[in-house]
């Protein structure tokens, strides 16, 4: 792993697992008691350290809402199940840690690692804090720093050039000093110019939000069992005519790549992608089956969408799936 990945260390308000050998801990069950434990339920991150790779695991009220992976490459997004597919059952290397860390800082965290920073003017040391604190506040700045010292990781966000909010790396301990002067601190004298790295981005958006592992199983169980009705009732070609309309979905809804009509089904990766998304891509290419390979003068649509979604209904009619359909289903 590179030396970059081992030495990462982001802030935290709390730890809740202190930096230990993975092979102490049950990464399923860390993620599952956290989600049922009234006082796990928190704003946070689990960092896991493997042998190839860095992960990090978003945690809101203690629920899993996104994932990224980290190699020699640099970042990339991963879907849930694929990141927590990555840990071994039975790991013999890597660690593994659990911070508390406000939704703020999430989001800071997430959009650093997937958007590329806003270049500096030539002529200015971002190192030198004197020098990037006056250019931030004559650029009137409203964005994010990263400030990068020796594989501690710090956040600044900035409104209008004046210094909003700190989120000093692990280990930083916190004061009652006005947040302009904690700032500053990574900068110390004791700071290293020479392995310092600081960078910006504009404002970061929410951390966004991964649909739930379930609810895209539950979208590849639907539309299978939609073809294995069709094809009970009497047209054969419904698998392919599926595969034909997701084939031409997919330009408009690239979700829809990890996802087939042909049984049995092929090995595939879950997507990333948000609920809301995803969502609308299964309902288009459900509608674009039915119409394609339903006999709509003899079959209404509705008795077959309510047959083969009767027993996850509650999840289809929360998730929005219903409303996007063009026929009203009731039960």
């Amino acid at each position: 792993m590179p030396l970059r990945a081992a030495s990462l260390r982001f802030p935290c308000e709390r730890v809740l697992l202190a930096r230990t050998k993975l092979a102490y801990v049950h990464v399923r069950n860390l993620l599952t008691d956290a989600k049922r434990d009234r006082a796990g339920r928190v704003y946070g991150y689990v960092a896991i350290w493997l042998p190839e790779e860095f992960l990090v695991l978003y945690i809101r009220a203690g629920e899993v809402v996104n994932a990224m992976a980290l190699d020699d490459e640099g970042y990339r997004a991963l879907s849930i199940a694929d990141a927590v597919d990555l840990v071994p059952a039975e790991p013999e290397f890597g660690e593994i840690c659990f911070h508390e860390a406000s939704d703020r800082q999430l989001a800071c965290m997430h959009f650093s690692q997937m958007e590329e920073p806003t270049a500096w003017p030539a002529e200015l040391d971002p190192t030198d804090p004197e020098a990037l604190f006056a250019h931030l506040g004559a650029t009137t700045f409203d964005g994010m720093l990263e400030i990068v010292d020796d594989g501690a990781i710090h956040y600044v966000t900035l409104r209008d050039g004046l210094v909003e909010h700190c989120f000093l790396g692990c280990g930083t301990a916190k004061t009652d000093e006005p947040e302009v002067l904690r700032a500053r601190r990574p900068f110390s004298e004791s700071a290293d110019r020479k392995k310092l790295g600081v960078f910006r981005w504009p404002v970061p958006p929410p951390l966004p939000v991964q649909a739930n592992p379930s609810l895209i199983r539950a979208y590849r169980e639907l539309t299978h069992a939609l073809v294995g009705r069709l094809v009970e009732g009497g047209n054969p070609g419904a698998p392919k005519v599926a595969e034909y309309a997701r084939e031409a979905l997919v330009p408009d809804h690239p979700c829809l790549a990890c996802f087939s009509a042909l049984s049995p089904a092929p090995d595939l990766h879950d997507p990333v992608v948000d609920a809301e998304a995803l969502t609308a891509a299964v309902a288009q290419w459900v509608q674009e089956i039915i119409l394609a390979a339903v006999d709509l003068d003899t079959t209404r649509p509705e008795e077959i969408l309510r047959s083969v979604t009767h027993e996850r209904r509650r999840a289809f009619q929360s998730a929005g799936f219903f409303q996007r359909l063009p026929w009203p289903i009731t039960w």
